[in-house]
């Protein structure tokens, strides 16, 4: 008599930085969010305590490292090592946004590679797998030595993109030559035109950058200006600033994470951007008239989905998900 294979249960547990879209993915895989006491110690501490068994499960703890970045990471750390010391079959860190990934390798003397401490802090903790979306740059999955999914957000961006842009008068635009390749990956795709605007950093001030130069031809055509992720939005904002001087007919920026830091809703606000959308891996500080922001859900619980159930990640992708 041959033994019947016995499938481990699904169980989904979020952290307090995106509740929201925990919920959604849950819905999307057809179950409820694993029951989870969260609260805070008056010195800061944070306390976990699970409400329902996960022994032998399959357990995904998701946690966007949004706003309270360390608070977040922390969380899911404590999250992770509840979860193993309750006999969890196996842990994956679903992190759709994930924290210190530009911090991703010593650029000058006596720097810490911060990306890789905070993947160390959840293999530690007992995650067995780590899922992200559109790591600031791939080579972030080699910091850890288990399976590493890397997601894109290219499906989705590109859905949009086909739906409201005509092709023949589209140019993508790189906002700096360090995302030329995903620029390059989006108008082969698409089969339209590529720009890149060539910025200088500076070496005084943090999160300053001014647009010198443009490469490409855009005059007269719709813009969109790619980019994996917007943080105070300096880089999109003067990107589209060079791209209105050389006669873009619109601009619109994309981009998988919109971190939206302090004074990013102002400079999007007063830009030459008629429509910024971002995905919902990270909660929206305020609403703005200027930008769209598209589902993710289904990706995350097509790719939760398929980690349970032991069938390919990279196929719902095409296998293009992992650079």
């Amino acid at each position: 008599m041959s033994a019947s294979v016995v499938q481990r249960q699904l169980h989904l547990i979020g952290g307090r930085s995106h509740p929201t879209l925990t919920e959604d993915v849950a819905k999307r895989l057809g179950i409820k969010p694993c029951d989870i006491k969260l609260g805070t110690f008056a010195n800061g501490e944070i306390s976990v305590k699970l409400g329902e068994t996960i022994r032998g499960a399959d357990v995904f703890v998701m946690q966007t490292h949004s706003r309270s970045v360390n608070e977040a990471i922390m969380e899911q750390a404590i999250i992770i090592d509840a979860c193993k010391r309750a006999s969890a079959g196996s842990i994956t860190a679903v992190c759709p946004f994930l924290g210190y990934a530009r911090q991703d390798r010593k650029s000058s003397g006596r720097e810490p590679i911060t990306a890789k401490l905070v993947v160390d802090m959840l293999a530690h903790a007992g995650a067995d797998r780590i899922m992200s979306v559109d790591l600031h740059v791939g080579q972030i999955q080699g910091f850890f030595d288990g399976p590493f999914d890397h997601l894109v957000g290219m499906p989705i961006l590109t859905t949009f993109i086909t739906e409201n842009f005509n092709l023949d008068d589209l140019v993508i635009v790189s906002p700096d030559a360090g995302r030329a390749k995903t620029a390059e990956r989006y108008s082969s795709f698409l089969g339209c035109g590529m720009a890149i605007v060539h910025k200088q950093r500076s070496y005084v001030k943090h999160n300053v950058a001014e647009a010198k130069y443009l490469i490409g031809d855009v005059k007269g055509k719709q813009c969109v200006v790619i980019d994996d992720m917007i943080d105070t939005a300096g880089t999109m904002c003067a990107a589209a600033t060079i791209l209105k001087e050389h006669g873009a007919k619109s601009i619109y920026g994309l981009a998988t994470h919109g971190v939206l830091s302090d004074p990013a809703l102002e400079r999007i606000e007063a830009s030459d951007f008629k429509k910024v959308v971002v995905t919902d891996t990270l909660p929206l500080p305020k609403k703005s008239k200027k930008i769209k922001v598209l589902p993710i859900g289904q990706l995350l619980a097509d790719a939760i989905s398929a980690v349970h159930s032991g069938d390919s990640v990279s196929a719902l992708f095409g296998g293009k998900n992992q650079s």
